[in-house]
């Protein structure tokens, strides 16, 4: 099987290295892929947001799957002129995808299919604004309708601040706060089977300690040893099956990857957001558990056929990622530093520990910064804390000038 995967993060840097050791993949291939992704996949260069472009090459390549991994080329439509190239492509279609492209959107949805989810406004006028912020009352939780790279929700304390951030955005949702931990639960679903992953835990604040400004995301482990060992299947029949048929319903299938950010409340679980893609950091520990050949599912995803797969085998290991991002991240990060270290963690830390490229491009001999989060580290043990030091041992060797890490990613639930 030929794989091509749109994007060039830590997300399909996990994909491709998941694909390297799948017996079934014959061919690799990544559009446009950094620096890590070209030691397992042969790279090239097309603008993910062109589905012409993104399909031509399909087409040139000879691709048998097509996986489109961010989130912004979902909601163009790439997936929809990949599949009427003919082409399979594990992705939804544009329509589909406004799931995630439209928080007022998804809010729509779940209401017409009986999901749980926070109470909210969506707004567009200052009235509106204050109305929402004054019926609900501090924490504030104010989300862009929009796309935003993970970084356009805002949950503060600070009535201005929230109301600053509520009237930069064309339109806002605001919506009550839930309390309790977060988790994600990923599900691989053709438009009617939903087959779900493995829980994991993000960490979203840039600090240790939840604190500081939202990011895109700092770290993840799973599995989660305080979760109810019937969470997955109640998120399955109260929140993922319903939506999948919900969409179908409107003639709008979703078939790719659906991703739930949940809340479980003192009221039982709460849709925090849905995304139409694989989330990172969280597919960075889910994959490292994920027994099953992924490239076979996801192909039968893409073609309707789902329900001839079993269900999916998980490695018995725990996994954590550390997020390794740049100086003054989440803000205007600095980018063209060089990158010291990561031969040593190939080196020592293999195979229990490896590193996953984000914002990262070669420059002559040496890989220097492209981004704001730049690296993933990502480590398996027999449990979380032998996956934390493991983690941890991995990112002490590499060097990277004005870099930052969370250093409690996975601490409470390992016990320590």
């Amino acid at each position: 099987m030929k794989v091509l995967v749109i994007g060039g993060g830590a997300r399909e840097h996990a994909l491709c290295r998941s694909f390297s050791l799948d017996p079934d993949v014959t061919a690799l291939h990544c559009a446009p892929g950094n620096a890590g992704i070209a030691e397992v996949a042969e790279l090239h260069q097309v603008d993910a947001l062109d589905g012409a472009a993104v399909a031509a090459l399909a087409g040139e390549l000879a691709a048998d799957l097509v996986v489109v991994g961010p989130e912004a080329p979902l909601v163009v439509g790439v997936a929809d002129a990949v599949r009427a190239a003919g082409i399979p492509c594990f992705g939804p279609s544009k329509e589909a995808a406004q799931l995630e492209g439209s928080k007022a959107f998804a809010k729509d949805v779940m209401a017409a299919a009986g999901v749980p989810t926070a109470r909210s406004y969506v707004c567009t006028t200052p009235e509106e604004i204050d109305t929402a912020l004054d019926a609900f009352g501090a924490p504030y939780v104010v989300k862009d309708d929009g796309l935003a790279a993970g970084k356009g929700v805002v949950v503060t304390g600070d009535l201005e601040e929230a109301r600053a951030h509520a009237l930069s955005c064309d339109r806002v949702v605001i919506e009550e706060y839930l309390d309790g931990p977060e988790v994600s639960l990923f599900a691989i679903t053709d438009g009617t089977t939903v087959l779900p992953l493995t829980p994991a835990q993000d960490f979203k604040r840039a600090l240790d300690g939840d604190e500081g400004p939202n990011t895109g995301g700092m770290g993840a482990y799973s599995p989660l040893p305080w979760a109810d060992p019937k969470l997955v299947d109640e998120v399955m029949a109260t929140v993922l099956q319903p939506t999948v048929d919900e969409l179908r319903r409107r003639g709008t299938p979703f078939s790719g990857l659906l991703y739930a950010g949940l809340a479980i409340t003192s009221r039982g679980v709460r849709v925090i957001e849905f995304n139409a893609r694989f989330g990172d950091p969280e597919t960075q520990v889910v994959l490292a558990r994920l027994k099953t050949p992924l490239a076979r599912v996801l192909l039968h995803a893409a073609n309707g056929t789902l329900d001839s797969e079993p269900p999916l085998n998980w490695r018995d290991d725990a996994a954590v990622t550390v997020v390794v991002a740049a100086h003054n991240y989440p803000g205007a990060p600095r980018t063209g530093d060089p990158i010291e270290g990561l031969d040593e963690v190939a080196a020592e830390d293999a195979p229990h520990a490896y590193v996953l490229h984000a914002g990262t491009r070669r420059d002559g001999d040496a890989i220097v910064s492209a981004g704001g989060r730049v690296l993933s580290v990502t480590a398996t043990g027999k449990d979380l804390a032998e996956a934390r030091e493991r983690a941890y041992a991995a990112v002490a060797r590499i060097r990277l000038d004005g870099s930052q890490h969370r250093t409690d990613i996975a601490l409470k639930a390992a016990g320590e």
